[in-house]
């Protein structure tokens, strides 16, 4: 549960009227009207005098609040107001991740990790053969490893500008936000092979025969006058 507090210094014996709004990019809309809530929170919140409780929170209530409080007196009407920003935290679910299954030398390959629900928004680790890949930071132990990628946890993606045979093994991805288990995708593999000169060579020799055979037999036709009316 959440409780949303809303203390005020007017005196006991004037009249109240209080109402609760959830301030949101679309606009502003009611939470507590009319002596009623509204909307998701509707047979879940109860009021606390003027503070708010409700129950069974989801990643739906964060936002922003604002309590509104008029009061009547001999005096006239006064209003006070006060804003309350509330922060659901839930756990990362499991990560979606895109690993190509084979890759040519020297190209680049991107591999990405991504998952939406966590809050606040979730860290990614990228892991290959079981062991955690360094952030390219340029100094230190990261430049002496020769990594000839660009990790970034904020996005979730992993870049291999030139990918190398050596970039061969099995890939995974960590996502965490600090708040319950961290969660991980399913290992996949990636292959890294040499790009097959003497295969294209071979298919590209192979399509110059069958196209010269094919002009051959035109020619031939046409000399048999096969193609006269």
């Amino acid at each position: 549960e959440a409780i949303l507090s809303c203390k005020h210094k007017f005196s006991k014996g004037m009249s109240l009227r209080i109402e609760w709004k959830k301030i949101q990019s679309q606009g502003v809309s009611f939470v507590y009207y009319n002596g009623e809530f509204t909307g998701d929170l509707r047979g879940r919140a109860e009021m606390l005098n003027t503070g708010i409780r409700i129950r069974n929170v989801t990643r739906k209530d964060s936002g922003t609040y604002r309590c509104e409080i008029s009061a009547k007196s001999e005096e006239g009407q006064r209003l006070g107001e006060a804003t309350i920003t509330l922060t659901v935290l839930v756990a990362p679910t499991t990560p979606v991740c895109e690993v190509p299954s084979s890759a040519m030398t020297g190209t680049v390959v991107e591999l990405s990790c991504k998952e939406t629900e966590g809050s606040p928004p979730s860290e990614y680790q990228w892991y290959k053969n079981g062991v955690a890949l360094l952030e390219k930071t340029g100094t230190g132990s990261a430049r002496a490893a020769n990594i000839t990628y660009t990790m970034n946890k904020k996005s979730g993606t992993l870049l291999f500008n030139t990918v190398t045979k050596n970039d061969t093994g099995e890939y995974f991805c960590e996502a965490s936000n600090g708040i319950g288990l961290s969660q991980k995708c399913s290992v996949k593999r990636m292959q890294v092979d040499d790009l097959n000169v003497s295969g294209i060579i071979a298919a590209v020799v192979f399509v110059a025969l069958v196209m010269a055979l094919c002009g051959l037999g035109v020619f031939y036709a046409q000399k048999k006058g096969y193609f006269t009316s």
